[in-house]
């Protein structure tokens, strides 16, 4: 397993800001293991997470260090995915305790902020989901139309895109909003507007889910293999690519992959890497769908 190590020096004034910093680790769900010294397993996603914070330290005139990192001696990595685990128990608690005073969408909205930063799955996440499902009785019957967003829709994702963020753009355009207009934006930076859809990204619309890449859940929520089974073989590829995953191991996604890996070194504007990525999807969905 391969970590993040985030050392910091916090200068001590303003007085607020050791604290901001401290509730703003928390919030990524960052593990302390010593004074000034906080853990993630190291994705994207965390990489992001941490980069932004060491910018904070230093726009204070604070220092910061961070390191890539693997257990040699002392603390396994079973170990620190305990502890990490430990880390949520107390969330999770919380959250089944003020859920009778939840509504639904406040209750699905709160788990799935919590999700994001349960990185080894605490026993309570299973808990949580089965109240969610029980309060929500038998899934109700919808209209297709209902599940579909309204035309021209704003999307939102983080910029740089790459494989799951690409195949979920061209799937949106595709065969949920074909007048979708797309954002790509720093996370960093980014405020939410309301009527914006955001996906593949912190507090998205449509994210990760479980062991889900974005591009299954967007297929998942508008019950999109029905008619168009085409889109299994690719959700399986993107899933394998995404995820570095071997759940699937289709013969194609070595190819899929390079040709993605290739386009991503050589276009750097989202925009386009779009146009040319969306070529390709369609391209591999014909092929599928003849």
């Amino acid at each position: 397993m391969r970590w993040l190590l985030l050392l910091h020096q916090i200068p001590p004034k303003p007085p607020y800001f050791r604290a901001k910093i401290l509730r703003r680790l928390a919030q990524i769900g960052a593990l302390p293991v010593k004074n000034s010294a906080y853990l993630l397993p190291k994705t994207e996603d965390t990489l992001e997470d941490f980069e932004w914070i060491c910018r904070e330290i230093k726009s204070e005139g604070g220092t910061a260090w961070l390191f890539s990192a693997e257990t040699l001696v002392g603390l396994t990595d079973p170990q620190i995915e305990a502890a990490f685990r430990q880390l949520r128990a107390a969330d999770y608690s919380d959250l089944l305790a003020a859920a009778p005073d939840l509504d639904d969408a406040k209750l699905t909205e709160r788990f799935a902020q919590l999700k994001k930063i349960d990185f080894f799955e605490h026993p309570a996440r299973a808990q949580v989901e089965a109240l969610i499902l029980h309060r929500q009785g038998q899934a109700r019957e919808e209209t297709p139309s209902s599940l579909f967003p309204p035309p021209g829709s704003t999307w939102v994702t983080r910029h740089g895109i790459k494989v799951d963020r690409i195949a979920s753009a061209w799937l949106i355009r595709r065969f949920l909003d074909p007048q979708a207009h797309f954002q790509f934006v720093d996370t960093a930076t980014y405020q939410h507007a309301p009527g914006e859809l955001r996906f593949d990204m912190f507090e998205g619309e449509f994210t990760h889910q479980r062991d889900l890449c974005t591009f299954e859940v967007l297929i998942a929520r508008h019950n999109l293999l029905a008619e168009n089974p085409g889109l299994q073989p690719i959700g399986e590829m993107v899933h394998d690519i995404d995820l570095k995953d071997t759940r699937y191991l289709r013969p194609e996604t070595s190819g899929l992959s390079r040709m993605l890996d290739g386009l991503c070194a050589r276009v750097p504007d989202d925009e386009t890497r779009l146009a040319q990525g969306s070529q390709i999807f369609e391209a591999l969905y014909q092929s599928y769908a003849e």
